[in-house]
């Protein structure tokens, strides 16, 4: 968009306001896409070193600090303060199982660590799906602003359409220089965070059946 000039002269406020929200849409979606990679490789990163030092620990208090200092994401040491978390007396949370409140809390510990994992992919799939469809509406604005001052200048020749039409038709071009990155970067993050949750679940999958036996041990005692 920056190349050009004669669009950006000729064209009245729809055309500009395309342009600069295709402008804008792509600033958004290289921002997420380097913040979003970042998080992610940092997250798998520290789940693939948690997970081991977490159960290589001889208690659960020194593991949970290990977990403290690998665990920069916080995605894996919410679930073991949910574990260890003991409801307040005289809620409704206390009247279930035991088994049953230690899944509660570990479920939404987990949930709030994969909406922090996914948050950004809306976007991304947003920019992707509608990006062209803006960059093709831009086009189609261009050139019939463009028919439209040919006409009124009364010489119509194929000089002066082909200048004009082809100069807006690199308003569809932008639209899929915007989208295709942000499809790209959805597929990929999107398997990056499918391969973090389906650790996670089992994380927490193993940490619920531990403390199980740790509160059937500690009742029988």
């Amino acid at each position: 968009m920056e190349g050009t000039p004669g669009f950006w002269a000729q064209t009245d406020g729809v055309g500009r306001a395309v342009a600069l929200l295709l402008l804008a849409m792509s600033v958004a979606t290289w921002v997420l896409i380097f913040w979003k990679g970042w998080v992610l490789r940092r997250a798998r990163r520290d789940i693939d070193r948690g997970v081991p030092a977490f159960w290589a620990a001889p208690t659960l208090d020194d593991a949970r600090s290990r977990l403290a200092a690998i665990d920069r994401e916080h995605v894996l040491l919410p679930l073991v303060d949910a574990a260890r978390t003991t409801p307040a007396g005289g809620s409704l949370e206390t009247l279930a199982h035991l088994d049953s409140q230690l899944t509660r809390r570990l479920r939404d510990a987990l949930h709030r660590g994969l909406a922090h994992l996914q948050f950004g992919q809306v976007l991304l799939a947003s920019v992707g799906a509608t990006a062209p469809f803006v960059g093709l509406f831009g086009t189609v604005w261009g050139i019939y602003h463009a028919l439209v001052a040919i006409a009124a200048a009364g010489a119509v020749t194929i000089d002066k359409v082909s200048g004009p039409v082809g100069e807006a038709l690199i308003m569809t071009a932008a639209g899929l220089a915007v989208a295709i990155p942000a499809v790209l970067a959805y597929n990929v993050y999107g398997k990056w965070v499918a391969a973090c949750e389906a650790e996670l679940e089992g994380f927490a999958h193993d940490l619920r059946e531990m403390m199980i036996d740790v509160n059937a041990g500690a009742e029988a005692r």
